[in-house]
Parts: structure tokens; C-alpha cells; sequence
């Protein structure tokens, strides 16, 4: 029994290995079959792509191969236009040279020619000597005259008629000067102009208050207009109450008081309160504010220009000036700037910056006494700085910046180009129009008084005139004394601020007609 199950377990063994291995069989030819097709597909995907990078290398060597060609060409053709222009060039060279051998030929026939004209000249002036000799002795047998009588009368006949050598000795000296004093000029105006540059504020004649509501303007008027009669005559200033709304018009010529008056009505329009006794009270305050504020502006800017051991009043007199206007400019400005350009200028030439620092700061001093003392602001500025034991420099630039003396030094001499630099330069300054067209009907007139002149046009503000002479009786030298005759007619008969550029021109027409 135990053998027969044995025997049965072998068998179904056996059965068992066989059936396994025929599956294992099946299985492997299955996958044997699945690799051999997917080697079939790689190898056809390798196919493809060995084709698309053949293509391409044959792509990239037909557009290499036309890079090639189209460089080529563009090298050939710029190498034949290089040789065409090497060509021209040499041709050009050899032309130039043959014209330089004909000039060179001319300039010596000129250069021979002008020896035999200056060996002409030398016989002719040798002759004309001779000629004045002999007309000297007929002088002096015929008329009577002594020989130094007859050389009198031959001398002033020959000066006139070498007016036009002397015009011209004149102008080439001129324009040698000019260059020569140019240059330097230039350098220092251009120094002082670029390292200063001020600020410009014009001045009005009225300030503006302005108010809450009106009902503040009758407070103000108060009862039978007592309030408005104490501020006027207190503060100085016309108070104009009118129908514009919520605002007070201050008007004066004085913008110190005009300062002082709109700071008490502020200080009263704030405070509510408006009668003649809280006014007076107000005022004295704000004007001692004001005198205080005034001391501090002027040791500010002493402090500022670097000048020192300046009289306290002189220092309340600088901060005065900031009330001060001429023109439309106001003064103080003015004064900085004529203080930071004469100490530029003054160091260009040499001289002491600090002194004229401080000439350029005192040179208009006296206008913050105009409104007070009278007199003109130089003789008042200069008395000031006398009492107070002022540098004679500053006393002296002072006197020269509008004439009254000579500049002795370099700093009163720099104070007057500042000041004119100052007050010259566009919009710096309003005027008056009557007063201009004035200034430029004068200026034209001169002009057109001289002999030879056709026309005369001021322009540029009245600071240059544009001269048209006849050239058919005016040469070019005579032009050039034309011009100076003018402008020192101009310097003697008008007052100017500045300088006025006097520009002569001469041209000659010539019209002919075809007939």
C-alpha cells in the first residue's frame, strides 16, 4: 500500500515537471518574439533619425557653402573699391602737387613783385620828401613864412590826409589790446559770475492782509474810524478797506514800515481785540522784534562774507537794507552780490578778497537812510562809514561805483564792476518807460548826428546801437573812429546803467540793370 502511493506520488511528480516545462517553453518563445520586435523598432527608429542628421549635415554644408560664396564676393568687391579709391587718391595726389609746383611758381612771381612794388614805394616816399622839401622853400620864399611856418602848414595838410593811415594804426592797436586784455577779462567775469550765482525777489508797493471774514473790517475802521486813523498814523502806511473780500491792502513806498505795519495788524486781526491802545502796545512790540530781527540779519551775513569789527549800527543798517529796493531790486540782495563778485574779482587781480568783501556789502549802505535823511544815498553811506571809522577803501568804493571819485585800488575797483555787473544783468532791474525811450531816443540821436551816418537803431534793451554808415564817405578805419567818437559822446551826455555796445557798419551796393 505504502509503495502504491509512492509510486503514485512520483508519478504525479513527474507529470507535474513536464506539464512546468512545457509552460517555461511557451513563455520564452513568447518573449523572445517580443524582443526580436522591439529590436525591429529601435532598429527602424535608428534608421530615421541616421536619415534626418544626414539631411541636416548636408543642409548645414549647402549654407556654409553660401556663406562662402556671399563673403567671398562682398571680400572681392570691397577690395576692388579699396583699389578704385587708392586710385583716385593717387591721382589726386599727383593733381595736388602739380598745383602746389604752379602756386609755388605764382609765389615767387607775387614775392618778386612785391620787392619791385616796395623798391617803388621807397623811390616814391624818397621823391615825395624831396616834393616837401621843395614846396617848403617855395613856401617860405613866396609867402613870406619862416621855414618852421611853412612846415606847420605842409604838416597839418599831410595829417589830414593820413587820417585813414592813423585810423588804421589805431585799430590794429585797438584789436591787439583787445585780445590781449580780452582773455583775461573774460577769465575773471566768467570766474567771478560761475562760483556766484544770487537769488533775485522783486518788490511790490502794497501788501496784502488777509482776513477771516469782514466783519474784522470794521473793527479795524473802528467807531468814527479811530482804529484805522491810530494804525495810519502810527505805522505810516495807507490802509485801503475796500470792497475786495476777506483782505486788507498796507500800500507805502517804505517797505520797512509796510513790513512792520502788516506784522500789527496780523498780530491784532489774531488777537481780536482793536482799539488805539492794544495798537500802540502791538506796535511798540513788533517794532522792537523788528529792530532785533534786523541786527541778526546783518551779524548773519557779516558772518557769512567772513568780515569782522563792523559798528553795531552800521550792522543794523546792512539788515535795514533787506527793506530796501531800487528798481524792483532789492538792495540787500544787490549788496550780497557785490560783495561775492568784487571778493572773486579783487582775488583774480590780486588784491585783498576780504577787504572788498566788505567794500562790495557797505557800497549801497546809505540807502537804508534815504527814507529817513536827506541827501543822496552816497553822501549818506559814506558819512556813515567815516563816523564809524570805516577802511578808507571802502569810503573810497563808496564814492567810485557811481562816479563821484577815481577808484584808488583794486577792491574799489572790483566794488564798481560787481555793482554794474549786478544791476546790469537782464531783469535785475525794473525802469521807468518814459525814462527809457528817453535813454534810447538820446542814444540814436547822437548817432545820427555824425557825419556820414544813414541810420541808427538802439536794440537789445537799449544796450547796444547798430550804426548803418554811407560807405561810399566812410572806409572801414574811419568806421572804427566813428565808433569810438560815439561812444564817448554817449559816456559824456547819457546817464546808462551798464555799458552800451556802439556797433558801426558800412556795406556798399552796387545795382545794375539788363536792359
Amino acid at each position: 500500500m505504502i509503495i502504491e502511493v509512492g509510486a503514485a506520488a512520483v508519478v504525479s511528480g513527474a507529470v507535474g515537471f513536464f506539464v512546468a516545462k512545457k509552460l517555461d517553453s511557451a513563455n520564452y518563445e513568447v518573449y523572445v518574439a517580443q524582443a526580436k520586435a522591439k529590436a525591429k523598432a529601435i532598429e527602424y527608429e535608428a534608421e530615421l533619425v541616421l536619415k534626418n542628421s544626414e539631411l541636416k549635415v548636408k543642409e548645414a554644408e549647402l549654407n556654409a557653402k553660401q556663406k562662402y560664396e556671399d563673403k567671398t564676393f562682398a571680400y572681392k568687391k570691397e577690395h576692388a573699391d579699396k583699389m578704385l579709391d587708392l586710385e583716385k587718391k593717387d591721382k589726386n595726389l599727383k593733381d595736388d602737387f602739380k598745383k602746389l609746383n604752379r602756386e609755388k611758381s605764382e609765389l615767387g612771381n607775387l614775392k618778386k613783385e612785391a620787392q619791385d612794388l616796395f623798391d617803388e614805394g621807397t623811390s616814391l616816399k624818397n621823391k615825395y620828401e624831396q616834393k616837401v622839401e621843395e614846396a617848403l622853400h617855395v613856401l617860405e620864399s613866396s609867402a613870406g613864412l619862416t621855414e618852421r611856418e611853412a612846415k606847420d602848414i605842409v604838416l597839418k595838410k599831410v595829417e589830414e590826409k593820413s587820417r585813414a593811415d592813423i585810423a588804421h594804426i589805431v585799430r590794429k592797436a585797438e584789436e591787439e589790446a583787445k585780445q590781449d586784455a580780452k582773455r583775461r577779462v573774460n577769465y575773471i567775469l566768467a570766474q567771478a559770475t560761475s562760483r556766484f550765482a544770487g537769488d533775485f525777489a522783486a518788490e511790490r508797493l502794497i501788501n496784502v492782509v488777509n482776513i477771516k471774514d469782514d466783519e474784522l473790517k470794521g473793527r479795524i475802521i473802528g467807531k468814527e474810524g479811530r482804529n484805522i486813523k491810530a494804525l495810519e498814523m502810527l505805522l505810516g502806511v495807507d490802509i485801503i478797506i475796500d470792497d475786495t473780500p476777506n483782505a486788507i491792502i498796507l500800500s507805502s513806498f517804505n517797505l520797512y514800515r509796510r513790513a512792520v505795519a502788516t506784522k500789527v495788524i496780523e498780530l491784532l486781526v489774531e488777537d481780536g481785540r482793536i482799539q488805539p491802545a492794544r495798537i500802540e502796545g502791538i506796535f511798540e512790540k513788533v517794532k522792537a522784534e523788528f529792530d532785533q530781527s534786523l541786527i541778526e540779519e546783518g551779524e548773519n551775513i557779516l558772518v557769512d562774507l567772513g568780515v569782522t569789527k563792523v559798528h553795531p549800527e552800521i550792522v543794523k543798517l546792512i539788515g535795514r537794507l533787506k527793506f530796501r529796493a531800487s528798481y524792483g531790486q532789492n538792495a540787500l540782495g544787490h549788496s550780497l552780490e557785490v560783495a561775492h563778485l568784487a571778493g572773486i574779482i579783487a582775488a583774480e587781480c590780486g588784491g585783498d578778497e576780504n577787504l572788498a568783501k566788505r567794500a562790495g556789502i557797505l557800497h549801497d549802505i546809505g540807502k537804508a537812510l534815504t527814507h529817513d535823511f536827506a541827501g543822496s544815498h552816497v553822501d549818506l553811506g559814506a558819512d556813515i562809514c567815516k563816523r564809524y571809522k570805516e577802511d578808507p577803501v571802502v569810503i573810497n568804493a563808496i564814492y567810485a561805483h557811481h562816479g563821484h571819485e577815481e577808484a584808488t585800488s583794486v577792491e574799489s575797483a572790483a566794488v564798481c564792476a560787481a555793482d554794474t555787473l549786478s544791476a546790469a544783468r537782464p531783469g535785475a532791474r525794473r525802469e521807468v518807460l518814459e525814462s527809457f525811450l528817453k535813454r534810447v531816443t538820446d542814444i540814436e540821436e547822437i548817432a545820427k548826428s555824425k557825419h556820414g551816418i544813414k541810420q541808427a537803431y538802439a536794440i537789445n534793451a537799449g544796450r547796444e546801437i547798430r550804426v548803418i554808415a554811407n560807405a561810399k564817405l566812410i572806409n572801414d578805419d574811419e568806421a572804427v573812429l566813428l565808433s569810438k567818437e560815439i561812444a564817448e559822446e554817449i559816456e559824456d551826455k547819457v546817464q546808462y546803467p551798464g555799458e552800451i555796445k556802439v556797433n558801426v557798419i558800412r556795406e556798399l551796393r552796387a545795382v545794375g540793370f539788363a536792359r
